[in-house]
């Protein structure tokens, strides 16, 4: 029987950047909430884990001590980041980052869900491991950015690596480059960092192109896929198939970590990468598959980016499925509809693949079809 921690705790709640900001701690909530409602966590082979906040030493594994002072500071009295040394940290009032009371603590704790399903299965209790609290990759070693403070998947892959991992493959298929997941691991050549994206030619953070491809003796350990607008399904899912899941196999990884964002999704308000729900179970088969053929199965999947209530339950109730061999019933339940959409205040799709079409033309469609195919030549040629 497959062992799957499944590592979660209430007060990641805490990580909430403000009423009005996109990364509401209710798509997380809502999420977990609908696993439970299909009987997932209860399934054959799941446990439960509550995670502890991370220490300030594993936090410094991946972060300048002095901007880990930076964010004591600032969350303990918040008044600071209206002073010019916020925006060095990235902590800037009005900025896509602000600084909030007891955001340390709250940071911290996503730190350590990550960490505590990295040593779940690099330890050997589970086999898998999933935290939907997790994914915060744009934090850079010295600087928040895009709405994270720390970066979790940066400190859990320290911790592996601390613990005797040789080598660690990160995927990242959130629709944003995973920036500062790379730059942390630019030069190392135990961490291969893979990321399909939207292009920075058209959004944030503007980086992720073919040529960044890691340094030194890492040079050929950081894959990037840069889609264009409007790439849709197909040109996503082959660079997953023919890039990534080849690269992550030829690297021979002891363990595989996902970030999971589901803003790839053609409803996602901050991007444009218009990939469909039907897309999903798909590309989450491909990362069971890959991570059972190269490394027997030890697969950490952390949640992300998404930023429509609607996509972001639904997508990750199906990854974990995924995870834990489970069939979902297409209606999703009717008791956890009622309570989210009147936490959201939204009406929310009835059934587990509901989706609309893609607002787009057949000849804009198609252009972006043949540029993203195009982009994905390339990157198969760097690989060779």
């Amino acid at each position: 029987m497959t062992r799957t921690a499944f590592v979660t705790s209430e007060a990641t709640a805490a990580y909430d950047l403000g009423d009005e900001h996109p990364l509401s701690p209710l798509r997380r909530l809502l999420a977990v909430e609908l696993m439970r409602a299909y009987g997932l966590v209860d399934w054959p082979g799941v446990y439960e884990v509550e995670p502890q906040p991370a220490t300030r030493a594993q936090i410094e594994r991946a972060h300048a001590p002095a901007y880990v002072r930076a964010v004591q500071s600032m969350s303990a009295n918040p008044v600071l980041a209206h002073g010019w040394e916020a925006a060095q940290w990235g902590l800037a009032h009005g900025g896509d980052t602000p600084a909030f009371p007891g955001m340390y603590d709250a940071a911290a704790l996503v730190c350590g869900a990550s960490i505590a399903a990295a040593m779940e299965v690099w330890e050997g209790r589970a086999d898998q491991a999933f935290s939907a609290g997790g994914g915060l990759h744009h934090a850079f070693a010295n600087k928040a950015a895009g709405f994270c403070i720390f970066n979790d998947t940066a400190v859990a892959i320290h911790a592996l690596l601390d613990a005797g991992a040789e080598r660690v493959a990160y995927i990242d298929v959130d629709v944003h480059h995973g920036d500062g997941t790379q730059w942390i691991f630019y030069e190392d050549p135990r961490v291969l960092t893979c990321s399909v994206h939207e292009s920075g030619r058209y959004l944030f953070p503007g980086t992720g192109s073919l040529a960044e491809r890691g340094a030194g003796p890492a040079t050929g350990t950081a894959v990037n896929i840069p889609l264009p607008p409007y790439a849709g399904d197909a040109p996503y899912l082959r660079a997953v198939e023919e890039v990534i899941c080849p690269a992550v196999m030829d690297f021979r990884p002891d363990v595989i970590v996902t970030q999971d964002g589901a803003d790839p999704h053609h409803q996602d308000p901050l991007a444009h990468l218009q990939v469909t729900m039907q897309a999903f179970p798909r590309l989450y088969r491909d990362l069971h598959q890959l991570a059972a053929q190269a490394c027997d199965g030890k697969w950490v999947a952390l949640g992300g980016g998404g930023y429509n209530t609607d996509v972001v339950p639904r997508a990750w109730t199906m990854l974990f499925a995924e995870m834990i061999g489970a069939e979902l019933d297409p209606d999703l339940p009717e008791a956890w509809l009622r309570e989210a959409e009147a936490r959201s205040g939204q009406t929310l799709t009835r059934t587990l693949m509901g989706d609309p079409e893609p607002e787009i033309s057949e000849a804009e469609r198609a252009r972006a079809d043949a540029e993203g195919h195009q982009v994905i030549d390339q990157a198969l040629i760097l690989r060779r």
